[in-house]
């Protein structure tokens, strides 16, 4: 694996050079951001929480830059049915949370989950950990560029139920933003792209990251959805 994720020497690396010129924001924004810039919810302080890492995979398709995502299946005891990064929980082997560990793990669930060959992506940078309460998650956001391609797809129907990119301009479409409410009452950004409500963390995350890297358009904050929004 070369400029990308793994070295020869076995050691995942963080690498941005070579990287498309569209990526320089992305990149930018990657480096200069804080915690509370991308949520109000951040980890523990007394160190609790399960370590976990999702890839923000940044491709390029037939409409311009797109990111990977995927639906988890409806089975699974967190987050069921909801569409999201590939990503999952550290494993012993994946080594330090604050090290390599959230960079091995990124790319190992991304294969396992959609089918991704890990040498085809190039890493080249981690937002600040956020936390999920709902599920007690501690998650690195990890962030790679799809320099070669690979096919994707569901894996395993018990933990994927769809595995589907999404273009950049989908993303900030007006059209396609709205505010999703949760039958709790909660409220937080959403995409209505491809058939599929984005909400919840992903949708947080995806929102933050187009408005530090410049890429949002105005919309319609008073447009609201209800979680079981269908296309």
């Amino acid at each position: 694996m070369t400029r990308a994720s793994e070295a020869r020497d076995g050691a995942v690396t963080l690498d941005s050079r070579g990287l498309p010129a569209w990526l320089d924001p992305v990149v930018s924004a990657a480096g200069t951001i804080q915690p509370l810039q991308l949520s109000r919810f951040l980890p523990p302080e007394n160190g609790s929480g399960r370590q976990s890492a999702v890839l923000i995979l940044f491709g390029e398709g037939e409409r311009g830059p797109e990111l990977l995502l995927m639906e988890r299946s409806g089975s699974l005891r967190s987050h069921a049915g909801q569409p999201s990064f590939p990503g999952g929980s550290l494993d012993p082997e994946d080594g330090d949370p604050r090290g390599e560990g959230p960079l091995r793990a990124a790319l190992r669930e991304a294969e396992e989950e959609t089918g991704l060959d890990p040498a085809g992506v190039q890493l080249f940078g981690v937002l600040p950990r956020l936390y999920i309460p709902v599920s007690g998650f501690v998650v690195t956001p990890v962030l790679g560029w799809w320099r070669e391609p690979s096919p994707v797809g569901v894996v395993d129907p018990n933990e994927t139920a769809r595995v589907f990119t999404v273009p950049v301009a989908d993303l900030t479409d007006p059209a396609n933003r709205a505010t999703a409410v949760h039958p709790r009452g909660h409220q937080g950004p959403a995409f209505l792209v491809e058939s599929a409500l984005v909400w919840g963390f992903t949708a947080g995350v995806i929102d933050r990251l187009l408005h530090y890297a410049g890429w949002e358009r105005p919309w319609d904050r008073e447009k609201r959805v209800p979680l079981d929004w269908r296309a």
